[in-house]
């Protein structure tokens, strides 16, 4: 099922969960400059994750921001959180606006191009709570998007642009996986900021 050109108010999952991409928030000037604001000034560090009880290290860089010391668990290993900076705080505002959500923390991902992505998983760790939101800002490369059902493996597809936003909220984490599939034909970085409600 492709989505490419949803409604940005309309939830694109069929049932079970509740999307909603609201679409390009930033004009170009902006997201250029958030770009090189979030490259250069985030402390990026390589993604590590135990799997099957083997440790690995990614190619794709992370970082955890809070407003205080949360830590977050997830594959196996656990990030301490590092204080807002004043830009992810400005971007924070403008998407709690725009959901009417409140969040308390931010996981970046910085893709270097195509080939690096994210396997089929859930958000679904205790700490996020029950029928938790997460807002999803992308800044750079154009990358599609995937959501795949747990129990009937229907699928769901839409393309995060640039400056765009995309919320996942309701049960959705209970009853879809989603990904973003590696692609050869991307050459360009694609930097990722997951707004988060972390239970304190």
């Amino acid at each position: 099922m492709d989505l490419f050109n949803a409604n940005p108010l309309t939830n694109i999952l069929p049932y079970d969960g509740e999307v909603v991409y609201y679409g390009k928030i930033f004009n170009r000037q902006e997201t250029d400059a958030y770009i090189d604001i979030l490259f250069h000034r985030i402390e990026w560090k390589n993604d590590e994750a135990l799997i099957f009880g083997k440790h690995i290290v990614t190619a794709r860089k992370v970082a955890w921001y809070s407003g205080n010391t949360l830590s977050y668990t997830y594959s196996g290993t656990t990030k301490e959180a590092l204080l807002w900076t004043k830009e992810l705080l400005d971007l924070k505002k403008k998407v709690e606006a725009l959901t009417g959500g409140s969040y308390n923390s931010c996981l970046l991902n910085l893709y270097h191009n195509g080939t690096e992505g994210m396997a089929y998983h859930s958000d679904d760790e205790k700490s996020l709570g029950k029928n938790t939101s997460i807002a999803s800002l992308s800044f750079g490369a154009e990358r599609k998007f995937l959501f795949k059902h747990k129990r009937d493996r229907q699928t769901v597809s839409c393309f995060l642009e640039n400056g765009s936003l995309l919320e996942m909220k309701g049960a959705t984490q209970n009853n879809w996986m989603h990904r973003l599939p590696p692609t050869t034909k991307v050459i360009k970085p694609r930097i990722n900021l997951t707004f988060r409600t972390m239970v304190i």
